[in-house]
């Protein structure tokens, strides 16, 4: 096993950023994607799982759902493999901070900020006009904001090729450090500072108990196994309907024991279909 873990399993990232104990470390990355005046000073987590209004509706399952001191609400994902229908996922889930911030009674309708940050572990645009860094804001037809409340923020580490030499901020840093963090056997003098002491500490899978090894271990398998799936059905080019085919892949990664929430995530389906395989 590395020295390091892998921070696009669900066990890493959550540990890396979803812990109370670490939440600086997901403060000081997340005040490197948003603008000044929507800085973070401090926040709290919130329920990951956002249930519907009725049966009939499905449920959202998010990596990391805080919310600032100041109200903003953050939904922040790691996607390990290409699913059809993201960036519709990601408007989806942006409904639910903003249905939530709903008041009984009389209520004007104002509306805190809202972002959804995706760190995307697959080339989800042609890699020849693919961008590292996406930020996307609701503009008009002269390319002036419309309104500067809601934000998307896509980051397609693929796209992220910078050496160490060649980091200048302290985006790239973080950029760096989520892209060759397993891959790492010390720690580079450019990232000798605090809050990489912290996550280096952190991430170093000597310092978790028995109990948090073997959960890392379920979830490092279950991210190979969904990539493995997910790029061998990319390769063999896949000429099945959309459904078909993700109906396929769930199939394959049931058999490898991994879990129906993981088996949504990689595949889109709904629960209910996941169930019946």
């Amino acid at each position: 096993m590395a020295k390091y873990i892998n921070p696009y399993t669900d066990f890493g990232f959550k540990k890396l950023f979803g812990e109370e104990g670490n939440k600086n470390l997901l403060i000081d990355f997340l005040n490197q994607l948003l603008p000044l005046h929507h800085q973070i000073a401090d926040l709290t987590f919130q329920n990951v799982e956002q249930l519907p209004d009725t049966i009939e509706e499905r449920k959202a399952f998010f990596d990391i759902h805080c919310k600032s001191a100041s109200g903003e609400r953050f939904i922040v994902e790691m996607q390990k493999a290409k699913v059809d229908f993201f960036k519709d996922r990601a408007l989806y889930y942006l409904s639910y901070p903003i249905r939530e911030q709903a008041q009984r009674g009389e209520w004007n309708f104002e509306l805190s900020a809202i972002y959804f940050i995706a760190v995307l572990d697959f080339w989800y645009e042609p890699e020849k006009i693919a961008k590292f860094d996406r930020y996307v804001a609701l503009k008009d037809q002269y390319d002036d904001p419309f309104y500067d409340k809601l934000g998307l923020i896509f980051l397609q580490m693929p796209a992220f090729k910078k050496t160490e030499s060649e980091l200048e901020t302290h985006f790239d840093k973080w950029a760096y450090f989520l892209k060759n963090l397993e891959t790492m056997e010390d720690i580079p003098q450019i990232l000798n500072e605090s809050v990489f002491a912290q996550a280096f500490n952190t991430a170093e899978v000597a310092n978790l108990s028995k109990q948090q090894r073997e959960d890392y271990e379920k979830s490092r398998l279950s991210y190979i196994g969904i990539k493995q799936v997910t790029e061998t059905a990319e390769k063999d080019g896949v000429k099945k309907g959309v459904e078909k085919r993700n109906l396929e892949i769930a199939k394959n990664l049931k058999q490898m024991g991994l879990s129906d929430i993981d088996i949504q995530k990689a595949t889109g389906l709904p629960q209910e279909e996941i169930q019946k395989i």
